[in-house]
């Protein structure tokens, strides 16, 4: 069996730096954007040449995103994770917050679906024009 290689120390394009962190290559300029990786060094010919670090940041921003933290909540937990000196507690309070809009967001889509359910169980789906579900979004 083949010895692991180790991860690489050398720069690579934006290509090989999207596939590397399973985000695209232009969702890596949208976060170079916003400054979410720092600067970039470019070649002679413009070329975004991007370091294994920025690789790593691009593959916690895409797990951040996966659990649907906003792009702000990523920024600061982004810059929490480069700050050595950070306190636990204040990563904690993103990810509370975070996991408090969650439990919102559920509860309001429960309630959204209660309601449907509710409306499609009134709705006789026939020939009929009435229709409770129409009179329901009409307000009537």
């Amino acid at each position: 069996m083949p010895a692991a290689s180790a991860p690489s120390t050398l720069p690579v394009t934006i290509g090989e730096a999207a596939r590397a962190s399973g985000v695209s290559a232009k969702m890596v300029r949208h976060y170079e954007s916003l400054g979410l990786l720092g600067d970039i060094t470019r070649t002679d010919g413009g070329y975004r040449l991007y370091a294994p670090a920025d690789v790593h940041t691009l593959r916690f921003i895409k797990r951040a995103r996966d659990l649907g933290f906003s792009m702000a909540e990523i920024a600061e937990l982004v810059s929490l994770w480069h700050d050595r000196q950070r306190a636990s507690a204040d990563v904690k309070r993103v990810a509370q917050a975070h996991l408090d809009d969650l439990k919102k967001r559920i509860a309001a889509l429960q309630d959204m679906r209660s309601t449907l359910q509710n409306l499609l169980q009134c709705c006789h789906g026939d020939e009929r024009p009435e229709c409770p579900i129409l009179d329901q979004l009409a307000g009537t």
